[in-house]
């Protein structure tokens, strides 16, 4: 029973440990030829939002629209792999029962 307390105190501190260096980690996506830009930080949230003025228009909604989700879809993925190469280079987190 102590043996597991440990493993969870230590995949806790290494959780931590992980949430700290992602915290200033930030991925930036375009779409649109470059009139949506969208950065997200380490916790997933979207930080900052850019948007050309050409696409505000009733028009251009749609096209807006599919700009926002692509350049989200990018900026997840990009944090994603930045999240993978950080789990990665602290040696993976170590699930106790999971490998």
């Amino acid at each position: 029973m102590l043996t597991k307390l440990k493993q969870f105190k230590d995949l806790r501190s290494q959780a931590k440990e992980l949430q700290s260096q992602l915290a200033n980690e930030t991925a930036t996506a375009e779409a649109a030829g470059g009139k949506v830009v969208l950065t997200m930080d380490g916790n997933l949230a979207l930080k900052g939002v850019a948007i050309d003025d050409d696409l505000l228009t009733p028009s251009k909604k749609e096209k807006l629209q599919d700009a926002i989700k692509k350049a989200h879809g990018e900026a997840l993925k990009s944090m994603q792999r930045t999240m993978a190469m950080k789990m990665k280079d602290m040696g993976g987190l170590n699930i106790p029962g999971m490998g």
